[in-house]
């Protein structure tokens, strides 16, 4: 007897052991980073002019001196780091954040010297201003290293999550039970069934990195659902509304699935006529837009525990920080979730 196709290459996927990437320890290109880059500085600059300060007004004019050198300079660095993202990434962490320590000071020494270019400043502390800003980045970069760090073990828990999902028994046994059932009348259709099972079982067990894109991430949940649209005929009608310049946006593996699989539980099953899952993506400026539509029996709610729909949004969270976005509603019968993530 030969083993067949789809046990071999699920096998030869679980063989494989990539090399881990290297992580980037600050990713300053981040709407987050910057956001909380500057309130950091510009909170530190607010404090530090309370020293001295004669009075609300004198504080305020010495909080204006501050922010017009430690403003300029915070920019400078972010936009030096994130222009070196690629470069950085490179490198070992600790040579990545001794980098984002010296960018500091020299970031210090250039906002000392917009003071002193303004006469704003007769005296130029530029020894202060450059150990200022080492310590300003190191805070920071130590912040973004936690972070990064918490990268790890979060998308740990949520493979091991999602990997439950997929492996389910009642799933697995009906699938196969549907195959067995067309192997005489359309063994065609019992391969292709097949086959799409053993790609949702080699996406769940295999580590895809980070990130994936959306167009790989839509032909998982096409898989998905090509294999309950044999379980389930016509009661389930999909219907997809894909923008190809949405394909490229980068999304966290195995975050799409799991919501279809939601509006197929929720919607498809509990009903004796079906339900209509409607997917569809769209490219709006600079983000894109992902929506998952599922219509539910009259009277019933979008029932469960919440943790597929907890797990996307933890891992949206860590991928895009305040870019991503991740809503849901239920509004007459209709149940969506809506995620929004950079182009």
């Amino acid at each position: 007897m030969k083993d067949s196709q789809i046990l071999s290459t699920f096998m030869d996927e679980l063989v494989e052991r990539p090399e881990p990437p290297r992580v980037l320890v600050f990713d300053a290109c981040h709407v987050g980073v910057i956001m909380r880059a500057v309130l950091f500085v510009e909170a530190t600059m607010m404090t530090g002019a309370m020293f001295g300060a004669a009075g609300l007004l004198d504080w305020l004019l010495r909080v204006s001196v501050l922010t017009g050198a430690a403003l300029p300079a915070t920019l400078a660095w972010l936009i030096v780091a994130c222009s070196l993202k690629g470069r950085l990434e490179r490198l070992l962490p600790p040579f990545q954040a001794a980098f984002g320590v010296a960018l500091g000071a020299i970031a210090g020494v250039y906002g000392c010297g917009l003071l002193r270019m303004t006469a704003i400043t007769t005296s130029a502390p530029w020894l202060a201003s450059a150990f200022t800003g080492a310590m300003l980045s190191a805070l920071l970069v130590v912040a973004l290293f936690l972070r990064a760090k918490g990268r790890t073990p979060a998308a740990t828990a949520a493979r091991l999550s999602e990997l439950q999902a997929r492996i389910r028994p009642h799933f697995l046994f009906n699938t196969l039970n549907s195959a067995i059932a067309l192997v005489r009348d359309d063994p065609a259709r019992a391969e292709t069934l097949l086959e799409d099972l053993s790609d949702l079982f080699r996406s769940a067990l295999v580590d895809q990195g980070e990130s994936v894109t959306l167009e790989q991430e839509v032909a998982l949940a096409r898989r998905y659902l090509g294999i309950e649209q044999v379980r389930f005929g016509e009661r389930l009608r999909v219907e997809w509304a894909l923008d190809p310049d949405a394909g490229n946006a980068k999304v966290p593996p195995l975050v799409l699935q799991p919501l279809v699989e939601n509006a197929v539980k929720h919607g498809v099953e509990p009903s004796a006529s079906g339900a209509q899952v409607r997917i569809s993506t769209q490219r709006r400026g600079g983000i894109v837009v992902i929506k998952v539509t599922n219509t539910v029996p009259a009277g019933q709610g979008q029932r469960g525990h919440g943790v597929a729909q907890d797990n996307v949004r933890d891992r949206l969270r860590l991928l895009h920080d305040v870019q991503g976005q991740f809503k849901t509603a239920l509004v007459e019968g209709v149940y969506q979730v809506r995620i929004e993530v950079p182009a």
